[in-house]
């Protein structure tokens, strides 16, 4: 059984668990720094199954992520001249990452909110954020917001779907992101113009 397959088998003993938060937690925390699956096809049925804690779960998913980001963000920061190429390699390539970089440095905030809505491995970002020692707290936000979007528009959706909640975000997975990220590049580009005319 695969890594992927190991994880389904623990979500489904997880469900009646005592246990089940600090489990989706440490799966959110795994998911944003070294496992590479899709934390959503865990969760959705365990926000299916258990109903009662749906936005417990959400939460959850998020504060374990958040971590994660923070993990991440001490690596490139610290351990960047260390393990920087090491890095690059395992998330990325070295030109995707020199073109992260210089993101950062221009639109960090809006960046890293993009970044944490679509389907990109978020890690790129925690690392450039911390090698180019971008602001803690502004990444800190972004990534709060890029995830809680994620996961509580999750729940949402379950909430209003119920056991047709997988077949749904099968659907509309990808229009669900584009409009997301139409929303914050707009957001963006509107903040830029007004930030620009300001200067002016």
């Amino acid at each position: 059984m695969g890594l992927y397959g190991r994880l389904v088998q623990k979500t489904r003993q997880w469900i009646h668990s005592r246990h089940m938060l600090w489990g989706v937690t440490l799966a959110s925390f795994l998911e944003s720094t070294i496992v590479p699956v899709p934390l959503e096809a865990l969760l959705v049925p365990l926000m299916q199954a258990r109903r009662d804690k749906i936005w417990a779960i959400a939460l959850v998913a998020t504060l374990g992520c958040m971590l994660g980001a923070l993990f991440g963000y001490a690596l490139g920061y610290y351990l960047f001249d260390v393990l920087g190429d090491w890095l690059i390699d395992l998330f990325s390539t070295p030109e995707q990452f020199a073109n992260v970089k210089a993101q950062m440095h221009s639109q960090g905030f809006w960046f890293v909110l993009t970044l944490g809505i679509v389907p990109i491995p978020f890690q790129i970002a925690m690392l450039a954020a911390g090698a180019t020692h971008y602001s803690l707290w502004l990444f800190f936000l972004a990534t709060a917001i890029a995830r809680s979007l994620r996961y509580f528009g999750l729940a949402l959706v379950v909430h209003l779907a119920g056991n047709q909640a997988e077949k749904v975000i099968r659907k509309h997975k990808m229009k669900g992101i584009a409009a997301l990220s139409a929303l914050v590049l707009g957001t963006w580009w509107l903040v830029s113009s007004l930030s620009t005319s300001g200067v002016n």
